[in-house]
């Protein structure tokens, strides 16, 4: 029914930038609340950060600042721009996209998920 693809990963040195995409395809609802994670190996997958369909974003505290959301409704498409990368978020990041009314809080909250794309960060 939806189909969601990342897209952007790579490998960077610490302090690099890379811009992650996250295409959307398929019986998306208007203003479907979408979200960045990640799940480095051997832990849990955690938050990066939300957008709400008019734009309203929130991030978990290790990469405010660093991490900006953005997207574009025309192209379905999700952002995650990353700066001053570290090591530390060296990560599989995945899309999701909540394709009912309401905002998650957690990862079960999200009704779809992408294959996720991976991101190295060198140091």
């Amino acid at each position: 029914q939806v189909q969601l693809v990342e897209s952007g990963g790579d490998l960077v040195q610490a302090g690099g930038s890379l811009r992650l995409s996250c295409t959307a395809s398929g019986r998306v609802v208007s203003f479907a609340t979408m979200g960045w994670y990640r799940q480095a190996p051997g832990k849990q997958r955690d938050l990066v950060g939300t957008i709400t369909g008019v734009g309203s974003t929130n991030y978990a505290d290790s990469v405010k600042g660093r991490f900006r959301i953005s997207r574009d409704n025309n192209k379905n498409t999700m952002y995650l721009q990353m700066n001053s990368l570290k090591p530390e978020d060296t990560a599989v990041y995945y899309c999701s996209l909540r394709n009912r009314a309401g905002r998650p809080t957690t990862a079960e909250g999200y009704d779809y998920w992408g294959q996720g794309t991976q991101v190295t960060v060198s140091s």
